[in-house]
């Protein structure tokens, strides 16, 4: 069996994966925001910190208040791990995470792609294509 070439051979494919959070604040959380104001920058960082990681940037959304952190981290263990330590405290309704990619990784995943296309039919293909 054939298999598509991996980026490892290059030593590409091997840097910290960038994540971004987007997180919720329950209507609570935001009541206690208002009488006491704290740096959230600075437990975020921590938290990110213990994990091998480092944080890039945090903004919030004027329209819904959403924090939006963006970090590197060691893998996407790392950042489950984030998502579920924040969410466990119960502050917010909703934490979700996606991984970023840098230009270079989006155009190490498209050549991949042609490597890899042979290996993967789309459902049904047989059916609508002649024998």
């Amino acid at each position: 069996m054939h298999k598509a070439p991996d980026l490892e051979a290059t030593g590409r494919g091997k840097q910290m994966g960038k994540y971004m959070f987007t997180a919720r604040y329950s209507p609570g959380s935001w009541a206690r925001m208002v009488m006491s104001s704290d740096d959230r920058t600075a437990s975020t960082r921590s938290l990110i910190e213990s994990l091998g990681g480092s944080l890039d940037q945090m903004y919030w959304t004027a329209h819904d208040g959403a924090a939006h952190t963006i970090a590197d981290l060691p893998d996407p263990v790392a950042a489950r791990t984030v998502a579920n330590t924040v969410l466990k405290t119960g502050a917010f309704t909703s934490v979700k995470t996606q991984e970023l990619l840098s230009q270079d990784q989006l155009t190490d995943s498209l050549a991949l792609t042609r490597s890899a296309q042979q290996f993967y039919e789309a459902p049904g293909l047989a059916a609508v294509e002649p024998g």
